[in-house]
């Protein structure tokens, strides 16, 4: 098959989904223009402020994307191009988009409270201690882990270590130029944007390679980035937003649309050939060497590309503290959600049109991370239309380190307000409890632990990604599972959260079932993965005992 074609036949479905099925949503949510906002019945020009629509939007997207849609469907392509575009698009158009205009406009018809917050309402005290201890685990593994690809590709290509460096510069610049001094947006982005842009060339001229400038190990100095870029974090997800994380983010949506411009032109003009296999089969040996069933590690391996928990706390974490009115919820949660799976089909056409075969894709996964594939394979297609391979694929590194770091400090941010709220629901008051609030040391212990999980358990650290995925699609099942509450309570059809509900519960449950049982079936033990899985799972199973408990009381007082 023509990878243009398929370009062309996903983005068809995902136009028909934002136009027929979230509109239909949207009418069973109740969505209403006149009702307003959070942001501006509880402004404070802090976090409740109304933001125009493009603007948020940009926001939303860069926090939601990171590198999951491109990561996700690269791993996932060894159990074939056509499955994994099968569920790129279903998934996104049932399940993933309506997760997050759902979580979305339960958040903003909860005082844009976050999504804990809401599912407290719904499911008790009890409930909420729950879910936020869950999200507030699956957040630790989303730092975690991307920051060990951002560690690795920094070493892979020292350049994009440079051009990242200053993109930060560049960001705290802007920000203060705009917030401290007046300049006008316009006036900084004029002069901002093509300084960015310019971070890519002079990373090639001045690459950071410490192995080469210090002698370092590749080793060593992939654990010298993880602990740069976690002090990164700490830093930047305790200083205030106008300084570094909204012109950031804001600077980022410039890269984002690049980005996905020269990969959408580039799938056009060279129209790859998708040569590797369509479907693998129900059971593949993949990149790890053991064999990889397709149910239900093709739909956890896709992860954000289809489903993300993680986006139902970004959108209420901070998106919904900026809407401006409810009719901008669909373009936003909704279209930020396909546009993502627009990315996620890019990059599996990426792989499966560059490679001849399906063995040839599967050794190369073996020797590359996901995200240089991307890079090399989209880069690639950019030649077609005159852009130098080192170039374009320089971009293209750079633009997923950028949008990586606004996950891994956005994350961090998340963290620590869930962990927060979650000290903040205990009785009393202290040192002890004043101390746990203070943001400090909730970040901290953040950090400690990703440093702990990618440099204290070496063996867990290679299968983080199978981890956060499973937690994550597992927590996208737990938001579901309270909006089908919430849709029941209030009489209104539940079908569109409660099947999703269902497959994902299922999915996510099993994956972390079985990576559980592998935990302590092998040779070695490996307790990390085990406690943690378990753990994930147990919390599960009593949240889900507490909703069934919720949802007969609910019926009981209805009839």
């Amino acid at each position: 098959m023509n990878g243009a074609l398929l370009l062309v036949l996903a983005s068809a479905c995902f136009i028909a989904g934002y136009f027929l099925y979230a509109k239909m949503i949207e009418r069973k949510l109740g969505v209403d223009p006149s009702v307003p906002t959070p942001a501006h019945t509880r402004k404070d020009g802090v976090d409740f402020v109304p933001a125009h629509p493009s603007v948020l939007f940009g926001h939303h997207f860069a926090s939601i994307a990171g590198a999951g849609p491109i990561v996700g469907p690269v791993l996932a392509a060894e159990f074939g191009w056509a499955s994994v575009a099968l569920w790129i698009i279903l998934g996104c158009i049932f399940i993933g988009a309506a997760h997050d205009m759902i979580s979305l406009f339960l958040s903003i018809r909860h005082g844009g409270e976050s999504i804990g917050s809401v599912i407290g309402t719904i499911l008790g005290k009890p409930g909420k201690v729950l879910f936020l201890l869950f999200s507030w685990s699956a957040l630790v593994l989303v730092v975690a882990e991307f920051t060990r690809q951002i560690a690795v590709t920094f070493v892979a290509d020292p350049a994009i270590a440079t051009a990242s460096l200053l993109f930060i510069a560049e960001a705290v610049a802007f920000g203060l130029c705009v917030n401290k001094f007046k300049v006008s947006v316009f006036a900084a982005s004029l002069f901002f944007v093509p300084l960015m842009f310019a971070s890519v060339w002079f990373g090639s001229l001045f690459p950071l390679d410490l192995v080469n400038l210090f002698g370092f190990s590749t080793e060593a100095t992939v654990v010298f980035w993880t602990l740069v870029l976690l002090g990164y974090c700490f830093i930047a997800s305790t200083c205030p937003v106008w300084i570094l994380l909204q012109p950031r983010d804001y600077l980022n949506s410039y890269l984002l649309y690049a980005m996905m411009a020269f990969g959408f032109l580039g799938v056009f003009v060279a129209h790859p050939t998708l040569s590797t296999d369509a479907f693998a089969g129900f059971s593949v040996i993949g990149r790890s060497g053991a064999k990889d069933i397709l149910f239900p590690f093709l739909f956890v391996t896709v992860a954000c590309g289809a489903c993300s928990g993680f986006h139902a706390l970004v959108a209420s974490g901070t998106s919904a503290k900026q809407l401006d009115s409810e009719k901008s919820v669909r373009p936003i949660a909704y279209g930020g959600m396909l546009l993502e799976g627009v990315l996620a089909i890019i990059a599996l056409i990426g792989v499966a049109g560059t490679y001849a075969s399906q063995q040839e894709y599967i050794g190369a996964i073996k020797g590359m991370e996901p995200v240089q594939m991307f890079a090399a394979t989209i880069a690639g297609f950019c030649v077609k239309i005159g852009i130098p391979q080192r170039v374009a694929e320089s971009f293209m590194l750079l633009s997923v380190s950028a949008f990586l770091m606004t996950t891994i400090d956005s994350g961090t941010r998340l963290a620590r307000f869930s962990w927060q709220e979650l000290v903040g629901t205990g009785s009393g008051e202290g040192l002890v409890k004043k101390t746990a609030q203070n943001m400090y040391f909730g970040t901290g212990l953040v950090v400690l632990l990703a440093v702990g999980l990618l440099l204290g358990a070496s063996q867990t650290s290679k299968q983080l990604w199978t981890i956060f995925a499973s937690a994550n699609q597992l927590l996208a099942a737990l938001t579901l599972l309270a909006a089908t509450l919430w849709f029941a309570k209030n009489r209104r059809p539940c079908w569109i959260t409660a099947i999703p509900m269902v497959f994902m519960m299922c999915v996510s449950s099993i994956a972390l079932g079985m990576l559980f049982w592998k935990s302590f079936s092998g040779e070695t033990i490996d307790w990390v993965k085990g406690c943690a899985t378990g753990f994930l799972l147990t919390l599960a199973v009593i949240l889900v005992v507490f909703a069934v408990n919720s949802a007969c009381k609910t019926r009981t007082r209805q009839i």
